[in-house]
């Protein structure tokens, strides 16, 4: 069983950033997007994502089944960077209607990383520290992706909380 290390925080905190430099020391990089270009505005962050992203890794771009990637990358890989959970969380919630499929998605995303031969640096987002939100697919998100983010932690060896660039040690 390799390393596991989750980094999570607010937006634009250096998540990514973090996760990259954890990445540095290994030789077979693989970086897993989660990221769906639906608009222009997303279009423009993951082209920003893919010229800044060091060219030593190898970017699989997967929105919905990241754990029959992280499988398949057994023997292939030193390091993944999975970025990120919370469009991943968003991408599940698009396609299923009910909560069961998309906590299973997440079981198999821990179980899949807990297995791994390879070590595995994942980012999310914390959402749950705010106001509860008004609408109900906002506060499914939340609840969702809360949970998701819990049980990836439990599989971890660390979990780091990204504060204005600077990583606070949680785990």
């Amino acid at each position: 069983m390799a390393r596991i290390t989750l980094i999570s925080g607010g937006a634009r905190s250096g998540k990514s950033t973090h996760a990259l430099k954890l990445a540095e020391p290994h030789q077979r990089k693989f970086f897993i997007a989660t990221g769906q270009a639906l608009d222009d505005e997303m279009t423009a962050r993951i082209a920003f994502h893919r010229e800044t992203r060091p060219a030593e890794f190898q970017t699989i771009e997967e929105p919905e089944h990241v754990a029959r990637e992280i499988e398949a990358l057994d023997g292939h890989a030193d390091v993944v960077v999975i970025d990120c959970l919370t469009l991943w969380m968003s991408n599940l919630i698009h396609i299923h209607i009910t909560d069961e499929p998309v906590l299973s998605e997440a079981d198999a995303l821990a179980s899949a990383i807990a297995r791994a031969t390879f070590a595995s640096i994942v980012v999310t987002d914390e959402v749950g520290m705010g106001i509860v939100p008004m609408h109900p697919v906002e506060r499914r998100f939340r609840d969702l992706l809360g949970w998701t983010n819990q049980k990836i932690a439990s599989v971890a060896d660390e979990v780091w909380l990204m504060v204005a660039g600077y990583p606070i040690r949680v785990k």
